[in-house]
């Protein structure tokens, strides 16, 4: 009797992938998916950020887009920003546009947010007129403004004339009055994005919870303390992240009601940017502000980071 024998080929044999080849072919297909992302961050974020940086060091005007020369002049446009008055008022008016705006925007989307989660009639209707202010572009919106806060025509001071509260006020001429009429506007702006998020979190916060909070006698106040707010905590850091991206480098808001004016009064590290670059074609010292305004937003960043880091643990 003759027996045959059959041959099971082991596993890594030849014509079957073994464990490291299938671990280099996951690696290459992670990389694959990943490999865009970092090509378009290196294109677009890396390299303008590292020409910026250079520049900064370069005596760049508007020769040099036709000869190509910018030679190191060292810490020279260092040098003269940071002396310079009007850069110090500019980072100290950042600082205040930007924390002025963030709570005003924040407590009034937070109480529009709390005020729509309840069910009444035109509940929907009224929450999509809100979001007008936001749609609308920025730029369009200061000029509307400005127009509204006008010392001689504007509909504000008219209105208020009319009240009898005196009709003269120089919202936007004032060096007093200027910055604060900014921040007004800005939160104007920013208050619909504000109650669309928080919105969003309330509605995700279990109504059980309220429930519990009422049977134990809790008050309003009292449950939206200890249960709404711890609730919404991780919407609270989004929004408040989010707001101060888009705060901390506006320009056109701020070019199209003063133009950094009056007096500089309203003048902040975007605008100041700005005008260096563009308006004095001194592109050495609109880079050296231009990375402060980078670095402000790059500490904020790992605040943020090590403040979400350390919730985690």
């Amino acid at each position: 009797m003759t027996t045959s024998t059959v041959t099971v080929p082991a596993r890594g044999a030849a014509g079957a992938p073994g464990p490291g080849r299938l671990r280099l072919r996951r690696r290459l297909a992670q990389w694959g998916f990943v490999a865009p992302a970092v090509v378009f961050m290196l294109l677009f974020f890396g390299y303008p950020l590292v020409r910026n940086v250079v520049m900064s060091f370069q005596h760049y005007t508007p020769e040099t887009f036709f000869t190509g020369r910018a030679p190191f002049n060292g810490v020279d446009n260092w040098s003269h920003v940071l002396r310079d008055a009007l850069f110090g008022r500019a980072l100290w008016h950042t600082l205040v546009f930007t924390a002025g705006s963030l709570l005003g925007q924040f407590c009034a989307g937070l109480a529009l947010a709390v005020f729509f989660s309840r069910r009444f009639p035109l509940n929907g209707v009224l929450r999509s007129l809100i979001l007008l202010p936001w749609l609308v572009p920025m730029v369009v919106s200061g000029i509307v403004w400005r127009r509204i806060l006008d010392q001689d025509t504007g509909v504000l001071n008219s209105f208020l004339d009319t009240l009898g509260l005196g009709g003269h006020t120089p919202w936007l001429t004032s060096p007093h009055l200027a910055l604060l009429s900014v921040i007004l506007v800005n939160i104007w702006i920013g208050v619909p994005f504000n109650m669309v998020i928080l919105y969003g979190g309330l509605q995700e916060i279990p109504a059980e919870l309220y429930e519990a909070a009422s049977l134990d006698g809790a008050s309003a106040w009292r449950t939206f303390r200890s249960v709404t707010l711890p609730m919404l905590r991780p919407v609270i850091t989004v929004v408040l992240v989010l707001g101060f991206m888009s705060t901390v480098k506006i320009l056109d808001l701020i070019l199209a009601l003063t133009d950094g004016g009056p007096a500089d009064a309203t003048q902040t590290l975007g605008t100041l940017t700005y005008q260096n670059s563009f308006v004095q074609l001194d592109f050495g010292a609109g880079a050296v502000v231009g990375n402060v305004l980078i670095l402000v937003s790059a500490v904020f960043a790992v605040i943020y980071l090590r403040a979400g880091r350390s919730e985690g643990k």
